[in-house]
């Protein structure tokens, strides 16, 4: 692609997005990192009260996941391109003071739920895969919001994510990859992960990456774009988006004094047709 498309797609309206920039080409290397992921575009909010990003881990079967639980509140734990079969506890003998395990059959999710009389301040517990692998949980817990932690399956992303994006053309795949990160999920066999970066600095516009997906033959990164100047500015995909970009989108193309927004930028993984 050589055109830049400035058109919204409108199955992203409802997303969040204000623009979707096809082929950017010609475009100054600003020091991102191509590290193959799509970016989630929301507008961040500030909350008084402590809260915790979502949680993006890889692990493989038997493997041992270490992950923080909100205390008195709901934690949702899914498996990408997976569904929890079951969930083995030991019970405390008391009811009332034991934390919870509710598995929801219909997406295959489990959700934790610690009361604040929980004597421990760590939980464990083991969980089977309807694919059958077992994953063991120690995880802390802390006074946090209710959060989401997604586990990615080296052995199931590959070929699960080939799949969904053979289904459709690039440009398809793309629009519904950005689709689904922005309503909070994955696409079957994308691995997830935080990756908080120093922020570097593009005129008055602070860039951080924040987190990363990974497919087949499509990634993206999630960056949190921060006006630091007295003005307001129109982002521009060409200064703000790698060389390898494919597709950059913002969450609204203006952005005013000291506001905050997120973009997505897709790129193809290595070796896939540039």
């Amino acid at each position: 692609m050589s055109s830049i498309l400035t058109s919204l797609p409108a199955c992203l309206v409802g997303g969040g997005m204000a623009s979707i920039s096809w082929g950017v080409t010609r475009l100054p290397d600003t020091g991102f990192k191509t590290l193959g992921l799509a970016l989630l575009v929301t507008a961040l909010s500030v909350s008084a009260s402590p809260a915790l990003a979502d949680q993006f881990v890889e692990a493989a079967d038997n493997a041992k996941i270490d992950c923080t639980l909100s205390r008195d509140e709901l934690t949702r734990i899914a498996l990408v391109g997976d569904e929890f079969s079951s969930v083995s506890k030991i019970a405390s003998g008391y009811p009332y003071n034991d934390f919870g395990v509710t598995h929801e059959p219909v997406r295959g999710d489990i959700y934790i739920s610690v009361p604040p009389s929980f004597a421990s301040d760590s939980v464990s517990f083991f969980a089977t895969s309807k694919q059958g692998f077992v994953y063991k949980f120690a995880c802390h817990t802390a006074p946090v919001e209710a959060h989401q932690l997604f586990i990615t399956n080296p052995a199931l992303a590959k070929p699960a994510a080939e799949t969904w994006e053979n289904e459709r053309s690039e440009e398809q795949t793309i629009i519904a990859l950005v689709k689904a990160i922005a309503e909070g999920t994955a696409p079957p066999g994308y691995s997830a992960r935080q990756r908080m970066t120093r922020p570097v600095r593009t005129g008055s516009i602070e860039v951080q990456l924040i987190a990363e997906y990974r497919g087949a033959n499509y990634n993206a990164q999630q960056f949190i774009l921060t006006n630091r100047g007295k003005t307001a500015v129109e982002l521009n995909e060409e200064a703000l988006a790698p060389k390898s970009a494919r597709a950059i989108s913002f969450a609204q193309n203006t952005l005013g004094a000291g506001t905050t927004t997120s973009a997505f930028v897709v790129t193809a993984t290595r070796g896939a047709d540039q």
